[in-house]
């Protein structure tokens, strides 16, 4: 007796939808379908329309550094829970997620670095760490980029990428915008170069403290950077804002940001404007 063959299994719904998950991303200026290596050989920037889809920290090191390294400073700091807070779940918890699905300690890297054989002191925001959120650890650890800086007589670039404040430590998360800013002051005196690089997003307590108040503040396209959020604004303003408003060729036209730069010019542009500004060793 012959058995019936067997029917190929036919695939199922949620096995169409996977099928190229993981290879294929659309992008969201165009639409344009393009693979993750197609973005990745182009730092995530659309070869279609330019558009400039966010990238990692670690991604942006790789970018900006000479062969991406980082000799980090204040590693050991790590934040701890003074208000004892929770939102359904506890601060701690949050914290320990964060550094799991981020492979950071902190929403802050700082350290020792060279950009086009110039020795720098580098600071980089980690947006997938709480949102890039200010902490008390931030703030410190900006504090130490801009006084090691001074001490050691190097120009400054710090990497902004935040959603604001860190909600979970409150008034003491608000109290880092003064401490970096006053830090930021004192750095002043030893005049060397702070540029400011601003990324998609650079928002809340962050824009309102060290990101626009750069020697040069710099800006990649279309990025968004301001204080409060523009459907906040609208609605706190009931009133229409123009097209545009807060992203970064917004801001160059009414003087809060000196230039948009793309990522395939960036290292170069920055190199000239710190070498300009006179921050290169001679």
């Amino acid at each position: 007796m012959n058995w019936p063959e067997k029917t190929p299994a036919q695939p199922r719904r949620d096995d169409k939808r996977s099928l190229g998950e993981g290879v294929f991303r659309k992008c969201a200026g165009c639409a344009a379908v393009l693979t993750h290596a197609q973005l990745a050989t182009n730092w995530e920037v659309c070869p279609s329309c330019g558009f400039h889809h966010p990238m990692s920290a670690e991604r942006w090191r790789a970018l900006l550094l000479d062969n991406g390294e980082l000799a980090p400073w204040a590693e050991h700091l790590r934040s701890t829970d003074p208000l004892g807070f929770f939102d359904g779940k506890a601060y701690t918890e949050r914290l320990e997620k964060s550094r799991r699905t981020s492979g950071y300690d902190e929403a802050i890297s700082i350290g020792a670095a060279k950009l086009d054989t110039i020795p720098i002191a580098f600071g980089c925001f980690t947006f997938s760490f709480m949102g890039g959120s200010m902490g008390s650890v931030v703030g410190e650890r900006i504090t130490r980029l801009f006084e090691i800086a001074a001490d050691q007589s190097l120009p400054v670039l710090l990497l902004h990428a935040s959603g604001g404040a860190r909600m979970q430590e409150g008034i003491l998360s608000l109290m880092q915008m003064v401490k970096s800013v006053s830090a930021l002051a004192r750095y002043r005196d030893v005049r060397r170069p702070y540029i400011s690089l601003c990324v998609h997003p650079t928002t809340g307590g962050v824009a309102a403290g060290t990101a626009l108040l750069g020697d040069i503040n710099v800006a990649e396209p279309n990025a968004l950077i301001g204080f409060a959020g523009p459907r906040v604004i609208e609605n706190t303003l009931r009133t229409k804002l123009p097209a545009g408003f807060q992203r970064s060729e917004f801001l160059v036209d009414h003087g809060m940001v000196d230039c948009v730069v793309p990522r395939s010019e960036m290292k170069d542009t920055i190199a000239k404007i710190i070498r300009h500004l006179g921050g290169a060793e001679p």
